[in-house]
């Protein structure tokens, strides 16, 4: 990331409350350096998505927000309440839907934020369905509720919609961008997904090396068309940054 591009980043989150700041944040396995000294801020309540090819290091840094993982060196502050939906929703089999939401929630209104929770992505109908009987959008649903029932700080998502048709991906987005602004915790999307990064994102960070070599606002209202002249233009821009010379729209 160039310097003047870093400054002006960190002068527009000064004035905002933050939600994540790293410093120097590296993480490596042996001699394997998989993030190297990674300065990064999210505001609360904003938009990131983290875009780059495959080992890249945007799981890593996903993991080590979740506190999944923990860093080599460097400092990490972030919210005490996290939640991450994963590429597969992670449902435990042998409990309905309602029992997946609440799981782990211990607050005496628990029912009620789960019912609540159910109605936001539309499966109240599917409370007492098992796993194995919800078809794939369906279970991610399940997944972004027992996320946000939580009301946490900082949500985070590991490609979540990658292994969905593409009409139901293109549901998932809206969903989530309803859910986002109505709980409004700040976002860390990873993604492979040009386009699913240009409709979601307040920013664009692309991961390389395990650096961020660009972090792009996206100011453009919602909702978005992929196929707008802004968009041709911010796309060819990330897939030189990804390292795609040659292409064609």
């Amino acid at each position: 990331m160039n310097s003047s591009a870093s400054t002006q980043r960190l002068s527009a989150h000064a004035s905002a409350a933050l939600a994540v700041r790293t410093e120097n944040l590296t993480r490596a396995f042996g001699d394997n350096v998989i993030l190297r000294d990674i300065d990064l801020q999210i505001a609360a309540g904003e938009f990131v998505v983290l875009l780059g090819v495959s080992g890249s290091g945007k799981t890593t840094l996903l993991r080590l927000l979740a506190d999944l993982d923990q860093p080599s060196s460097g400092s990490l502050i972030r919210p005490s309440v996290k939640a991450v939906v994963f590429q597969e929703p992670r449902l435990m089999p042998w409990m309905n839907v309602a029992q997946n939401v609440a799981l782990g929630l211990k607050t005496p209104d628990a029912d009620e934020r789960v019912a609540s929770a159910l109605k936001e992505v539309g499966l109240t109908a599917r409370a007492d369905a098992w796993p194995a009987t919800l078809s794939g959008g369906e279970a991610q649903r399940v997944a972004l509720a027992r996320a946000l029932v939580r009301e946490p700080g900082l949500l985070l998502l590991d490609e979540p919609f990658s292994a969905l048709d593409a009409i139901t991906r293109m549901r998932m987005h809206q969903l989530t961008l309803d859910l986002w602004a109505t709980h409004r915790p700040a976002v860390l999307m990873v993604t492979h997904d040009i386009h699913e990064a240009f409709l979601l994102a307040d920013r664009i960070i692309v991961l390389s090396g395990g650096r961020p070599v660009a972090d792009m606002a996206i100011a453009e209202p919602r909702p978005r068309e992929p196929d707008s002249p802004v968009f041709r233009e911010r796309k060819a821009e990330l897939l030189r940054l990804l390292g795609v010379d040659h292409f064609s729209f």
